[in-house]
């Protein structure tokens, strides 16, 4: 493969990873006439379309589907190797991108980032929050954090907290007038302030774990929502029984502030960790951040 080639690939799997030619220019910080002509070329040199484009959108052809799951690999593995080698000389720079939940930036992430920016000024630090599934590799993501059971086939691993619970809660004042539920069949007359995934547009399935059996409950909602913040602030104001992971809510038990609900019945969920493709963690850029989430002690409590 010749250098051209390469570029040309480069080329083609920003366009494919940002669905349009100005798109990909912007990231690449090329003029977008050269990022369309090195497409051209590209397609001249395969005698074959790998996009079809409407005045909306731009898609992969079935060619460009093969020829980017064929190459998407290969490119990072060169990119890497390139990049590995340079890091020799310097302190990490560059860009990293990660992937993760609203819940995990705000138990875990929110409180090192800053830190490690300071630590690093060198590395631009790129965070997207959401609750989709990612294929990190296919969104051009360095790294991402998800529960140990949620992590795609094929990524390296590393875990991050001890497993935990769901907890489901609800203020002193809900309990006070509505009473504590003694039994799953108990939640039935009260109300959940139920989670919807912002991606996938589901609602949160309601599971209790009886003794290693998982339960599957149906209440009446308070009200729906698709932050974890909106949850807490819910709850709080005794609107209904809330579900959050254990740890986000443990404080707020502690002061009193809110009340454990059937804590026998918390659902178990494998514990958080940080993954990546095996050639990623090569980059002294990627790697300085994964050894920084492991060393700091804020994902012991």
């Amino acid at each position: 493969m010749n250098g051209s080639t390469f570029n040309q690939l480069t080329i083609f799997h920003a366009i494919a990873r940002e669905g349009s030619i100005s798109k990909a220019a912007n990231k690449l910080s090329m003029a977008s006439p050269s990022v369309s002509n090195a497409l051209k070329g590209l397609e001249k040199q395969l005698g074959l379309p790998l996009f079809t484009r409407t005045t909306r959108k731009i898609e992969l052809t079935e060619a460009g589907r093969l020829l980017h799951q064929s190459t998407a690999e290969l490119l990072t593995e060169l990119d890497l190797a390139f990049e590995s080698i340079g890091d020799l000389s310097q302190d990490p720079s560059g860009k990293v991108r990660i992937t993760l939940p609203r819940f995990v930036y705000q138990y875990l992430f929110q409180t090192i980032y800053a830190d490690f920016c300071r630590e690093y000024p060198n590395i631009e630090l790129e965070v997207s929050i959401s609750d989709a599934a990612i294929n990190i590799l296919d969104e051009g993501y360095d790294l991402g954090i998800r529960f140990g059971d949620r992590v795609e086939e094929g990524m390296v691993a590393r875990q991050l907290t001890p497993p935990m619970k769901e907890a489901f809660f609800a203020s002193p004042e809900y309990i006070a007038q509505f009473g504590l539920p003694q039994s799953p069949e108990d939640l039935k007359r009260h109300k959940l302030i139920q989670y919807r995934f912002i991606a996938s547009n589901q609602l949160a399935p309601l599971l209790l774990d009886n003794k290693g059996e998982s339960l599957t409950v149906n209440m009446p909602h308070a009200m729906v929502v698709n932050d974890t913040s909106l949850m807490l602030d819910a709850a709080l104001k005794g609107l209904g029984i809330g579900r959050m992971v254990a740890p986000m809510i443990q404080h707020y038990i502690d002061k009193g502030q809110l009340v454990p609900v059937l804590e026998d019945y918390w659902y178990p969920y494998a514990g958080l960790y940080v993954y990546f493709h095996q050639n990623t963690q090569k980059a002294r850029r990627v790697r300085v951040l994964i050894d920084y989430l492991l060393t700091h002690q804020v994902f012991e409590h």
